[in-house]
């Protein structure tokens, strides 16, 4: 029996099956498609996913395919109006090394995330969709398209808006369909350097915006022409010279020469969301359970981290963890659905006002403030508990990066000590060197614990400038439990032998160890 089956390739299909993979789960991932995704959809990563990103070990290769400061050229009427980098203001520190959103393909994260499963001796089945499903209180019983059976302990439906898994499950999927309408696709051009996004609104006729990607030919094109809209608000059907046209009426004088699309697509606007996110065995993550506007890009990265919330609980559970754990997935990423829908409604509102008003816009005008979602957490969740008076993040909340040095003096960040699927147990000041050494013997390979001290005072991670403890607002000695997901788990007095243990029993995750 496969330990989890998931249905779906995309980039949160992908991320749950890396999640799950290096944590020694048995995990099969499948997509109906015969080919991988070629679009570049979902093009822009926040902050908070490049952190996910990064603890999956491929951040690198990520940032090296991504623009992270493009500036964004406008016109009005053909008029050059305003040219500005949105992230221009914003700059790594301390505790946030990624300093703002980047702009990369959709197909090129998923080709990173299918190579980085790979290594874990996963590979993703094509043209084997989940046709049918039955679950019992042991397991699920599914049937793939290709025929073949699989019995599974557990099934996650990443499978998109169109949900075949939520379809199955009865789950309605609340909300309601738009009238806007966009086209969308990648294209190859000449007449233009790949130095800017450009965006041109033309007052009554329409918006179309060219962005490039860093390492690669094609650009994405998006448009809206306002006089092609049917009576119900259908568009034509995306093509290569339908896309001429409209940069012919839309961006007259620059010369721009499409030559080759190589992905071409109608999006229409949808705001809907499941009213569940688990079913017994069955679970739904990415546009499965929730689907909403573009404005802000907060699509993908939301589905990014469903999967990286649900991956360490899942595969806790399939090694012995208390079931009841998963009910905190729900718990958890149902609000943050919620609010997701909520701020891209209202961006979407927000900018689309702006072309009635016959005015000029940036696609920017749509991200909510905390578009980076670097201040999305888990405060009010079962799984947060607050033990100590101190300042700083409290249990829940995102836990901050440092800079700090070895006992050696090579710089070391804390994101390199929380990097993989253990918890992590920083001990700030000398009486955390019993529970340190305790949670080191009782819970080895669950919890990671880390002496964070002054220089000379002989801990592992030696915070030269004191960073660590400013990050996490640290006055006293203090004990700071970080979740695998790197959230806050549980904050409590330096001293305290039992704090660690007592939550760990209560969540119900001792017995993965």
């Amino acid at each position: 029996m496969t330990d989890v089956l998931i249905a779906g390739a995309g980039p949160t299909g992908l991320t749950l099956a890396i999640e799950l993979a290096r944590r020694g789960v048995d995990v099969r991932i499948v997509d109906r498609a015969a080919e991988h995704f070629p679009g570049s959809r979902g093009k822009g990563l926040t902050a908070r996913t490049q952190e996910v990103l990064d603890d999956l070990g491929v951040a690198d290769e990520v940032l090296h395919y991504g623009f992270r400061h493009l500036p964004h050229r406008r016109y009005l009427d053909g008029d050059l109006v305003a040219e500005a980098d949105p992230h221009a203001q914003r700059a790594p520190t301390p505790d946030r090394p990624y300093d703002g959103g980047l702009l990369i393909p959709q197909w090129r994260i998923e080709r990173i995330l299918r190579a980085r499963l790979a290594e874990h001796g996963v590979r993703v089945e094509l043209a084997a969709g989940l046709a049918e499903f039955s679950q019992s209180a042991n397991g699920v019983h599914a049937v793939l398209d290709t025929g073949e059976r699989v019995a599974a302990r557990y099934l996650v439906g990443c499978d998109g808006g169109r949900s075949t898994v939520r379809k199955a499950l009865g789950v309605r999927f609340e909300g309601e369909s738009g009238e806007q309408a966009m086209l969308l696709g990648d294209v190859e051009l000449d007449g233009l350097e790949p130095d800017a996004w450009y965006q041109w609104t033309v007052r009554r006729h329409g918006f179309l915006a060219l962005c490039p990607f860093r390492h690669e030919r094609s650009w994405q094109l998006q448009a809206v022409p306002f006089g092609d809209f049917g009576a119900e608000g259908s568009l034509p059907e995306p093509s290569l010279p339908y896309f001429r046209r409209i940069v012919d009426d839309l961006a007259d004088g620059h010369g721009i020469r499409l030559s080759k699309a190589s992905w071409l697509s109608t999006y229409r606007v949808n705001v809907r969301m499941a009213d569940r996110f688990r079913v017994g065995r069955v679970l739904l993550a990415g546009d499965a359970a929730h689907v909403h506007p573009p404005a802000g890009g907060l699509g993908m990265n939301t589905g990014i981290q469903d999967a990286y919330n649900l991956g360490w609980k899942l595969a806790m559970v399939c090694s012995g963890a208390w079931q009841s754990l998963l009910d905190s997935y729900q718990e958890e990423r149902l609000p943050v659905a919620s609010w997701t829908l909520g701020v891209s409604a209202e961006g979407l509102r927000r900018v689309a006002g702006r072309f009635v008003n016959g005015g000029s816009t940036d696609i920017a005008d749509g991200a909510p403030p905390d578009g980076q979602q670097l201040g999305l957490g888990y405060p009010a969740s079962s799984l947060s508990v607050d033990g100590d008076a101190g300042n700083g993040p409290r249990a829940g909340d995102r836990a901050p990066d440092a800079p700090c040095v070895d006992s050696s003096g090579t710089p070391r960040r804390l994101f390199d000590a929380f990097r993989g699927p253990h918890f992590t147990l920083l001990g700030f000041g000398e009486s955390c060197a019993g529970p340190l050494r305790d949670v080191g013997t009782a819970h080895r390979g669950l919890v990671k614990p880390v002496a964070v001290g002054a220089p000379g005072s002989g801990a592992e991670l030696v915070d030269v400038e004191g960073h660590a403890r400013t990050a996490y607002g640290v006055t006293g000695d203090t004990l700071v439990l970080v979740r695998p997901d790197g959230y806050l788990a549980l904050r409590a007095p330096g001293a305290s032998r039992t704090a660690v243990r007592d939550y760990l029993d209560r969540v119900g995750v001792s017995r993965s160890a």
